[in-house]
C-alpha cells in the first residue's frame, strides 16, 4: 500500500481501525479497559475498531515513539486484519506521525487530531465552528513540513530531478504557512470580538443573577441534570462530546429565587492544548459561575481518574481566568465548588458511595433522571436547597431602609427576603428583615440605595463590604 500523502482531511468515518498505545509508568488509564475510552472516541469518529495493540516501556522513542520493532509488528498487525488507520493514545510529533506512516503504509493519527476531528463534526454555532477551525490550524501549523514529503522527494534527487525542479516542495511550504498564519490571525481577531462581548455578558449576568456552572468529565451527564432542572433542552446522549456549546437558562430554586444555570463542554484526559485554548470563551463561562457542580459519573470504574482530570482542568482555568480579570481590573471571586454523584442508580451496591462521601464531605449522590424518565431522581431535591441556600448566602437579622420610588429593590425585598414588620415614611420604606448576604451585594451591585443596619450578633456587615447610610 503507498505511503498516504495527502492530509487536509483527517476524517476516519468507516475506517477499519487499529489502536496503539504506549504505557509509561504513570500512566493514566483504566488497567480493566485500557483502550476504552480511545475505542469510544474512535467509534463517535465513525470508525471500526478491528484491533488493539499496546507496548510499555519507560521512555518513548523518539524518532518512531514505539520503537522500530514495534512499528514492524504494527504494520503485519494491520496487514493481517486489513485495517486502513492507526489511532495513538498520545500525542506524536510530526516527524514520529511520517516515520511511523513510511512504514506502516496507513494513516496515523494522534489523540488530538481524533478529538479535533470529532470537535469539528459536532460543531453547530458559528463561535464553536471558528473555535475548531483555530483549533485545527494551530495543531496543523508545525506539522506543514511532514505533510509535504512527497514534494521533497522530487527536490531531494538535486541533480537527478534537472534544472526547473528544484524549490516547488519549499516554495508550496512557505505558501501553505502563510496561509494558516493568514487565516489563524483572522479566526483570532473575530473570536476576540465574541470573547469580548461573551466575556461582557457574563459579567452583567452574575451582577444581575447568582450563576451556577455544570461542569464534567464528558459523558457524565451534565445535559441531563441540565434538562433536569431547567426548560432548557439541552441535547443529551450516551456519547462522547454530545455538547460543544454553552447554554444557559434560568432554574427556579423556590422561594423565589432564580439563578442562572450554564451547561458545558465536557472534559477529557490529555484534551488538546489548542483546544483548550480555542474554546477558553466558553469554558471561562464556568469559571465566573458562582458556584461550579462537578457532575461525576459514580458508576464508571475510571471515575477517580475522570476527577482528577477535571479538578486539574478547572484549576488551570481558574488560575488563567483570575489573571484575565486581574489585568482588566475586575475583582475575582472563586466559585464553589459542590461535587455531585450522578448514575447512582447503576451502582449495585453504596460501597463507592461511601469512599466518595468520605474523600469530598458534602457530595451529593444524584440520578438526574426523573422516575416518568426510568431513573430515580433521587438527590435532585438537596440539590435544589443546597443551591438556593447558596444563593441567599449567610442569612442576616437586618433593618434596612429603601426609598419606596425604588420599585425594583422594593420588589426584590419582598420576594427573596423574609419581612417580619414594615415601616412607612413619607419616602421610604423601613423593613425589619432576615436576608442572605449575598442577595444584599446583588442589591448593591445592581445600584440600590439602602440604609442598612445589623440587628444580630454577627459580624458587621460593612465588614462583608457593605456600608452604612445612603450609598451607591
Amino acid at each position: 500500500m503507498p505511503v498516504p500523502t495527502e492530509r487536509s482531511t483527517i476524517s476516519v468515518v468507516s475506517e477499519r481501525v487499529v489502536l496503539a498505545a504506549l504505557r509509561l509508568p504513570g500512566s493514566r488509564h483504566d488497567p480493566n479497559s485500557p483502550f476504552g475510552e480511545l475505542r469510544a472516541l474512535a467509534e463517535q469518529a465513525g470508525a471500526t475498531v478491528v484491533a488493539e495493540m499496546e507496548q510499555h516501556r519507560n521512555k518513548p522513542e523518539s524518532g518512531t515513539f514505539i520503537g522500530a520493532g514495534k512499528v514492524e509488528e504494527l504494520k503485519a498487525l494491520c496487514e493481517q486484519v486489513n485495517a486502513t488507520t492507526v489511532i495513538f493514545d498520545h500525542g506524536l510529533s510530526p516527524a514520529q506521525i511520517c516515520n511511523i506512516e513510511e512504514v506502516t503504509g496507513r494513516k496515523i493519527l494522534d489523540r488530538s487530531e481524533l478529538i479535533l476531528d470529532i470537535f469539528a463534526s459536532r460543531a453547530t454555532t458559528h463561535e464553536a465552528k471558528l473555535q475548531v477551525e483555530l483549533a485545527q490550524l494551530e495543531y496543523t501549523f508545525p506539522r506543514l513540513r511532514a505533510m509535504w514529503t512527497h514534494l521533497e522527494r522530487i527536490v531531494g534527487a538535486g541533480a537527478i530531478a534537472g534544472i526547473g525542479t528544484r524549490g516547488p516542495g519549499e516554495q508550496q511550504l512557505e505558501l501553505d504557512r502563510r496561509i494558516v498564519m493568514r487565516r489563524s490571525t483572522e479566526l483570532r481577531r473575530d473570536l476576540a470580538i465574541i470573547q469580548a462581548r461573551k466575556r461582557r455578558e457574563v459579567q452583567k449576568r452574575r451582577v444581575d443573577h447568582f450563576t451556577v456552572g455544570l461542569v464534567g468529565y464528558t459523558n457524565a451527564g451534565k445535559s441531563t441534570v441540565f434538562n433536569t432542572l431547567t426548560a432548557g433542552g439541552a441535547y443529551a446522549d450516551d456519547r462522547l462530546f454530545a455538547t460543544l456549546m454553552t447554554r444557559t437558562r434560568e432554574w427556579d430554586v423556590g422561594g423565589g429565587q432564580r439563578v442562572m444555570l450554564s451547561d458545558t463542554v465536557g472534559f477529557v484526559r490529555d484534551l488538546p492544548h489548542d483546544l483548550v485554548a480555542s474554546f477558553k470563551a466558553t469554558l471561562e463561562e464556568a469559571t465566573h459561575a458562582d458556584v461550579l457542580l462537578i457532575v461525576l459519573d459514580a458508576s464508571d470504574p475510571t471515575s477517580e481518574m475522570q476527577y482528577q482530570v477535571v479538578t486539574e482542568t478547572l484549576d488551570e482555568l481558574c488560575d488563567a481566568t483570575k489573571k484575565a480579570d486581574e489585568r482588566e481590573g475586575l475583582v475575582w471571586r472563586e466559585p464553589e465548588r459542590l461535587l455531585l454523584l450522578n448514575k447512582t442508580d447503576r451502582l449495585t451496591d453504596n460501597a463507592a458511595l461511601l469512599v466518595w462521601q468520605h474523600r469530598v464531605p458534602g457530595c451529593i449522590p444524584l440520578c438526574a433522571l426523573a422516575p416518568e424518565n426510568g431513573g430515580t431522581g433521587v438527590g435532585m431535591e438537596e440539590l435544589r436547597l443546597r443551591v438556593a441556600a447558596a444563593s441567599r448566602g449567610t442569612e442576616r437579622h437586618c433593618r434596612i431602609e429603601v426609598p419606596m420610588a425604588d420599585a425594583k429593590t422594593v420588589s426584590t425585598i419582598e420576594n427573596r427576603a423574609q419581612v417580619l414588620s414594615r415601616e412607612y415614611t413619607d419616602t421610604t420604606v423601613i423593613y425589619d428583615l432576615k436576608i442572605g448576604m449575598n442577595q444584599i451585594e446583588k442589591l448593591r451591585a445592581a445600584g440600590a440605595k439602602m440604609k442598612i443596619q445589623s440587628l444580630d450578633a454577627g459580624p458587621a456587615i460593612r465588614d462583608a463590604g457593605m456600608e452604612f447610610g445612603w450609598g451607591r
